[in-house]
C-alpha cells in the first residue's frame, strides 16, 4: 500500500488530495500507467506534460525510481509564477 499526495492543479482537477492505493512496488512511469488507466479525468490531468515532479519519500525522484511498498509519493504540477 501506498500513500498519493496530489497538489496544484492536480489536486482540483482530481477532486483529492491524497488516496491511498494497493502497491507491490514499481517504477513512477508504472504508477503514472496505473492511474492513468482509470480513464476520464484521470487520463486526462496525468499526461506527461501535465506531471512536472515525481516526489518518493519527500526526496525528487526520476520516474523510472523505484516505488517500494509503504512509500509516500507525491505528484507535482508544473507551477507557473510572475
Amino acid at each position: 500500500m501506498i500513500t498519493i499526495l496530489y497538489f496544484g492543479v492536480l489536486k482540483q482537477r482530481l477532486q483529492t488530495t491524497q488516496e491511498q492505493l494497493a502497491w507491490e512496488g514499481g517504477t513512477g512511469e508504472q504508477l503514472l500507467s496505473v492511474l492513468q488507466a482509470r480513464g476520464g479525468e484521470w487520463a486526462s490531468a496525468l499526461q506527461p506534460d501535465n506531471v512536472f515532479r515525481l516526489v518518493i519519500n519527500k526526496r525528487i525522484s526520476s520516474w523510472q525510481d523505484w516505488i517500494p511498498t509503504d512509500a509516500e509519493v507525491g505528484l507535482l504540477p508544473p507551477v507557473t509564477g510572475g
